[in-house]
């Protein structure tokens, strides 16, 4: 089994809410699969929202299928590993102006936005090898350095960088430790941390994929810990030493 790799990585990021609209817009802690999927496919030139809106508008169909990136790249497994000991990273709310003077009903058309954006993010992302025209691309365009459409973290404030890109040999799991993030499936966790470290469970309620009709978020609970687990998930393969759940 192989598995393409790079790093991800920028100086902040911004991955939004869609159930806080109020005073401060909040991001969650790790790039999620959904926004991973537009990643990639803005560097083989897929196309997104705002295609399939226009798309939509034309023809007087409000929804009307996924946007071009999510229906050729939803098959991928790809694994998220948060390059920090926790799986944490520091956020800070940043204030700014939106003027461009239809963003807000008070006089002069100015809205103060308030957004809890990532600070210096990084991941260890894997793309598991399969035999799709769309995986050929993405490897052929990530070995060489191209990109169609500038990748970003969330939202154009965010410029992303890909680094470290290479082809990964997997073999089984060798352990029972999971060294990336992975879809809970336990109630409690009774194992024993990994020797001479202190022991870390990082949670979060994430997206994992699309639902076609309305295009809202899919969600389950990702996991990341140190904790050894009684059953390794299913799409969990080891390298050097380490083992990587693919979602």
């Amino acid at each position: 089994m192989e598995a393409l790799s790079f790093k991800l990585s920028g100086k902040t990021a911004c991955f939004k809410k869609p159930d806080v609209n109020v005073h401060v817009y909040f991001t969650y802690n790790n790039i999620h699969k959904p926004a991973l999927l537009g990643l990639i496919g803005a560097v083989i030139g897929l196309d997104g929202y705002t295609q399939l809106f226009y798309k939509n508008k034309r023809s007087k169909s409000t929804y009307d299928g996924y946007p071009e990136f999510y229906e050729k790249l939803h098959h991928l497994k790809v694994s998220i590993t948060p390059l920090t000991s926790s799986g944490s990273f520091s956020k800070k709310i940043q204030v700014f102006n939106n003027s461009v003077g239809y963003a807000s009903k008070e006089v002069g058309g100015n809205l103060i936005v308030r957004e809890q954006w990532l600070e210096n993010p990084s991941w260890q992302i894997m793309i598991l090898k399969d035999d799709s025209e769309s995986y050929k691309k993405i490897e052929k365009y990530m070995l060489e350095s191209k990109a169609v459409y500038i990748p970003y973290l969330g939202k154009n404030d965010h410029p992303a960088q890909i680094s470290e890109v290479d082809i990964l040999k997997l073999t089984d799991p060798v352990h029972n430790y999971i060294d990336s993030l992975f879809v809970k499936n336990f109630s409690t966790l009774d194992g024993y941390e990994k020797e001479d470290e202190i022991p870390y469970v990082f949670q979060e309620i994430a997206p994992i994929s699309l639902q076609k009709k309305y295009h809202f978020y899919e969600y389950a609970t990702l996991i990341f810990t140190n904790f050894e687990l009684k059953n390794i998930p299913d799409n969990t393969y080891e390298y050097n030493g380490k083992n990587y759940s693919f979602i």
